[in-house]
């Protein structure tokens, strides 16, 4: 009936921000513990002195990175001489590039564009920070994106070390890993400074689940617009998948769904079919951050699907005319980011020779690229 049809000015959302993957909520529920592990492990800096490292560790979408932003939100309300530096090393993945966001960070404003050195950018952060007597705390997010040319030991290095070239600085680091199940192996030199305390971010449980998702609604829609059974289905695909984020997304498209039928309400038709989108999410924010030519390699690698690494170069240098070292450094991005397993045979024409395999569906994939 049209009085059940939504108009065309109007809309199911109450505050579509409710709905955003990197919305920040200003209540962080069913994480106290976390939480205050990770005030423990910077109570030091507030008092001046260096804060103890943390490695926060889980699957994603077990809140590592709301819990980092709540943290540093709290940090800059409180204390001028802490300055709390979030880095997203999907999109940062170099020593370079980490420091450049920390100098935009320390200076409120970034470095030039070109002509400035590593070295010039790191002895500017780290003497203005002595100079100011405050501590710097930066949180490398997607840790593991920095394991590929072990850029890991190059950037704890610099950064936990730099007391030693610029007396005064003080620095910690809070690192965030979703693939536990990676065995880095750091640097002598690095293991015997990082240390850092290890916070686990396990799997919300199945009330936790259905708790943040009612409060997300809530905020999210209109009242009567997500109803307990859409809400239980929402939960159950949430559940099974493992990732919060993919229950806030599942909620959000299902709310775009059913506006395009110009629904007043969401139904379970909508549910099931958004979420052959929404569970794919960490793929799509995985695909969003690599370079053209490690978008060619994938595709390469999509297309070439357990073969030999040497066979995928061999087309990767005539598309590019790029050279194997380039090929090698996306090949171990493309494998330290999970996209891909590299396997080790010993039947190369050298000795050993890596068998390249997609971890997801090869389809799935290529439609992402497409998309973006």
């Amino acid at each position: 009936m049209v009085k059940d049809m939504l108009l065309w000015d109007e809309t199911l959302f109450k505050d579509r921000e409710m709905l955003e993957l990197d919305y920040v909520p200003e209540h962080f529920h069913h994480r106290t513990s976390q939480m205050n592990s990770l005030k423990f492990c910077v109570r030091p800096a507030m008092q001046g002195a260096r804060p103890v490292n943390a490695l926060c560790l889980g699957p994603p979408g077990t809140g590592k990175t709301t819990a980092i932003n709540k943290l540093f939100e709290e940090i800059e309300a409180h204390s001028s001489k802490v300055v709390p530096t979030y880095v997203n090393c999907q999109m940062d993945y170099t020593r370079y590039a980490v420091f450049y966001q920390i100098y935009r960070k320390v200076f409120g404003y970034t470095p030039p564009s070109s002509g400035i050195s590593f070295k010039r950018i790191f002895e500017k952060v780290m003497s203005h920070c002595a100079s100011q007597e405050t501590v710097l705390v930066v949180a490398l997010d997607d840790f593991n994106y920095l394991f590929h040319e072990r850029e890991v030991d190059h950037v704890l290095y610099s950064l936990l070390r730099a007391h030693e070239t610029c007396p005064g600085a003080k620095v910690g680091v809070i690192a965030v890993l979703s693939e536990p199940s990676l065995k880095y192996v750091f640097d002598p030199r690095v293991a015997s400074i990082f240390q850092a305390e290890e916070i686990p971010f396990p799997l919300y449980t199945g009330a936790e689940i259905r708790d943040i998702l009612a409060r997300r609604a809530q905020l999210g829609f209109y009242p009567g617009v997500v109803s307990q059974e859409v809400l239980e289905m929402v939960a159950e695909y949430t559940e099974n998948a493992g990732d919060l984020r993919v229950g806030i997304d599942l909620l959000r498209r299902a709310g775009l769904s059913a506006e395009r039928r110009a629904s007043r309400a969401v139904s379970p038709e909508d549910v099931d079919g958004s979420f052959g989108r929404s569970r794919l999410v960490q793929l799509t924010y995985a695909l969003k951050s690599l370079k053209d030519d490690e978008i060619t390699v994938l595709r390469l690698a999509v297309e070439n699907d357990g073969k030999r690494a040497g066979e995928i170069y061999t087309r990767f240098h005539e598309v590019t005319g790029s050279g194997y070292t380039r090929f090698h450094e996306i090949l171990n991005k493309l494998d330290a980011v999970r996209l891909i397993d590299t396997d080790f045979t010993g039947s190369g024409t050298r000795g050993r020779s890596r068998t390249v395999k997609t971890r997801y569906d090869p389809q799935e994939i290529l439609s992402r690229i497409d998309g973006l």
